[in-house]
Formats: structure tokens, sequence, C-alpha cells
């Protein structure tokens, strides 16, 4: 297995994690996380970044919105997306997939499992586009499965790693095999041992067997390379983390605490419902909130979000954060269209595979 150099733990938010009351560890954490945003806009960039679509899915507008949202329609359709992101490591290029997910896999999701019995197979394939397989976007930009270094999620939802990882019954191969998984220690453990909160959006046996070589257990803030930070943001799953990675167009955050830029920033937004909601709780962000795990750690972990990405250049209310499953309008959520939608992000120059350029 890969590790990590000793000089990519970072203490920056050490102290706000310490802290127990609610109310100071949030003052703590945004006072941090607003200096490490700086730091990292001012350093060095990420060399790359690109943004591959896998599906689009219905997903309930009461937990898109925390509630917020001001419209009959049940579902909002979300595009779900992994990033590649290419970085320099000590000096060396790395490859970093964010959020592969098995597509076949996340079908067994006990929640979306229900959900295609209750609204029907038709309503829900009709929501529902399949992309290009993750390998045939890779082959495009010159890469290939060998080529990644890292892989990482911002949560275990719907995840099921046998086919990433492999299986130690030979049943699957690793789908990177010379990949590290990097997973948060604390959601590792608890997959197997779930509390009724959490069962809904968990694969059942989505980590049974797998072969466990190429997975780094991690506890603490990350610095990956050059302009890539992966920080702790839990509350919405208690490993939850988020990427960071600074560009030409200033530093970008990948999450699932919220489903679209209006999350980030309520009272600037157009959705019915989210700016007086937000005003009338005094709120700056509103939760994507399916699993009740943590919300006010959550709500602290959205406002670390927004302390380290940049502003907006065309909307200074709204800040860099790009979901990684984002709401994207469609006819069947009238008035559910996000503010901003920025469907991926697009930085630097992809440098292909030594085997696939010569």
């Amino acid at each position: 297995m890969t590790g990590l150099p000793e000089e990519c733990t970072l203490d920056v938010l050490d102290e706000a994690y310490l802290t127990t009351s609610h109310a100071e560890q949030l003052r703590v954490t945004v006072e941090a996380a607003t200096a490490l945003g700086e730091a990292l806009a001012a350093g060095p960039r990420a060399l790359a970044v690109r943004t591959l679509p896998l599906t689009t899915l219905p997903y309930p507008t009461r937990y898109a919105f925390g509630g917020a949202a001001f419209s009959p329609a049940p579902f909002v359709t979300m595009t779900h997306r992994c990033l590649l992101v290419q970085f320099l490591q000590r000096g060396e290029p790395k490859n970093l997939l964010f959020n592969p997910t098995d597509l076949d896999g996340a079908r067994k999701t006990p929640f979306f499992e229900r959900l295609a019995r209750e609204v029907g197979d038709r309503v829900s394939s009709w929501m529902a586009h399949t992309f290009d397989p993750l390998e045939t976007q890779l082959a495009a930009l010159g890469l290939s499965a060998n080529d990644i270094d890292f892989v990482a999620f911002d949560h275990f939802h719907t995840q099921d790693l046998r086919r990433l990882l492999g299986t130690k019954d030979g049943a699957f191969t690793p789908r990177f095999p010379n990949a590290t998984l990097l997973a948060p220690k604390v959601e590792w453990d608890e997959w197997n041992d779930l509390h009724p909160m959490q069962r809904a959006w968990f694969v059942e046996g989505g980590r049974s067997g797998v072969i466990e070589s190429n997975v780094l257990l991690t506890s603490r803030d990350l610095r990956l390379g050059d302009g890539v930070l992966l920080l702790r943001t839990p509350g919405h799953t208690s490993g939850n983390q988020t990427l960071f990675v600074s560009t030409e167009n200033g530093v970008w955050g990948i999450s699932e605490n919220g489903t679209c830029a209006d999350n980030w920033s309520p009272l600037d937004s157009r959705i019915r419902g989210l700016a007086f909601t937000a005003k009338m709780q005094g709120l700056d962000v509103v939760l994507n909130s399916n699993t009740p795990e943590l919300y006010a750690r959550q709500y602290t972990s959205m406002m670390l979000e927004r302390s380290v990405a940049s502003r907006v250049s065309r909307a200074p209310g709204f800040v860099q954060m790009l979901s990684s499953s984002e709401v994207t309008p469609h006819v069947t959520a009238p008035g559910l269209a996000p503010t901003l939608v920025f469907g991926g992000i697009t930085s630097g120059e992809i440098t292909r595979s030594r085997m696939v350029a010569a």
C-alpha cells in the first residue's frame, strides 16, 4: 500500500475539532478555515481538474434543501459526478479520483431500492441518465485505470467498494489496481455496525471481503500535494470529508453537505423558500438533510467550506462549492432550479499517461 508523506498531515483545524461547545466550535472553525483558504489560494495550484459525470438520479426535495424550499414537487434531479485531480506531491505528478461511484452497486442502496418500488421503475429510469463509463472518460483524457494513484469519497453513502478494491475471494478484481483508497477510519469502522439512522443510505456488505492492502485509514486533515486539501467535515456522516483544489479561478470545494450552490448561500437564493427560511431562522447555510446524524456539526462543516472556498466572481454572494451530486433543472421540479448551476470544474492541462503518450 502507498502511504502519504508525513508533511501531508494538517493541524490547522485541530483546535476547532477539540472544542466541545457548538457555538464556540463554529467561531473557531470559521476563523481557522478562513486563514487556511487564503493560504491555499495564495499557494501553488493543482496541475489540472476535470469533472466526469456519472449519472442523474431523483432525490427528495425535502432532503435537498432541508425542508426550506416552498414547492409541491416531491423530487429534484441531481447529477452525480466524479472529479479527476492532477497535482504534484513532492514534485511527482499524482492522479486522484474523487467519488468514482460504482453505479451498479449504488442501486442496492436501501433507500433507492425502496424508492424504485414505490414510484415505479419507469419513473426512476425516466429521471436517470447514465453517462459514458468512467474508464472511457479517462481514456478520452489519455489516462487509464492504472494511472490512478489515489481514490477518495466525500462519504460512503451509496458506495459499494467491492468492485473498486477487489475481493479476497476473487469475485472482483481491483478497478484501479495502483490506487490507494483514503478512507476515514471512523466511518469505515461504523459501516459494519450501523445505527438505524444510517442504514437506509449504506449498501449492506458494501465493503465485505474487500482487499484492504490498498486502503489507508485516515483520521486527520490532509494536504495531499500542491493545491489539494482533503479536510474533515463531519455531520452529514461521521467521516464526511471535503476536497479542496486551488485553480486559476480560485479555490473550489467538492462536497455533498449541500446539493447546489444555493445551500451554501441561501440568503442569495432565488429558490422560493430558501431565503425566507434562512432569514427567519438566522441561518447562513441550508443542509442536505437526508441523515440527521449530527445537524449542528454539519452546519459548522458547511461554514468551514464557505470559508475555504473562493467567492464566485460573477455572483459574490455565492462560493465555489460544487456538490458532488448537484441539483440540475428538470421539468418535473418547476421552481427548484438552482440560482447557479456549476456543472463542473475544468482547470489546467491534463498530463497524459506516459504509456498512452508513447
